[in-house]
């Protein structure tokens, strides 16, 4: 069965608002991660140097389930509105809880990255259902963790 949790998007204060919430929470980052840290993509404009240490994705523990989070850059930082910026994550346990759940939650929505291999190592994507909630699809490497 699939589990759940709330991911977070910020307009360049992601680090500072995850640093507050293990305040509150207590705990250590599961993972802290910058876009400076990514591979090249290809066919995507070079990244701004500001953007470069904004957080890519974090992850920190709150008793059986996981925040996470990530700033918005580039293109996507035009669509960034306070109050509508999470998503539910879904990680499934297999690649066709993966596909069903993604083709099922996108009917009548809209798909913003396909289901697909990623260079972090999962099989994940994203959509906005119907209902105008975003998803996250997440299904890990058998290494990986987040």
């Amino acid at each position: 069965m699939a589990t759940v949790s709330t991911y977070l998007n910020f307009n360049g204060n992601c680090e500072d608002a995850f640093n507050f919430y293990k305040s509150v929470f207590g705990g250590e980052f599961t993972y802290i991660g910058r876009f400076g840290e990514m591979p090249p993509q290809e066919g995507m404009p070079p990244m701004s140097e500001a953007d470069k240490n904004k957080i890519m994705h974090v992850g920190l523990p709150i008793g059986s389930t996981n925040l996470m989070g990530s700033d918005t850059i580039g293109e996507w930082a035009a669509f960034f509105v306070q109050g509508n910026n999470f998503s539910v994550n879904i990680n499934p346990e297999s690649k066709e809880e993966a596909d069903k759940l993604f083709n099922g939650l996108s009917i009548g929505g809209q798909v913003t990255m396909p289901m697909a291999a990623t260079f972090w190592g999962a099989y994940f994507g994203t959509l906005t259902d119907k209902f105008g909630i975003n998803w996250m699809i997440n299904l890990e490497s058998q290494q990986g963790g987040n």
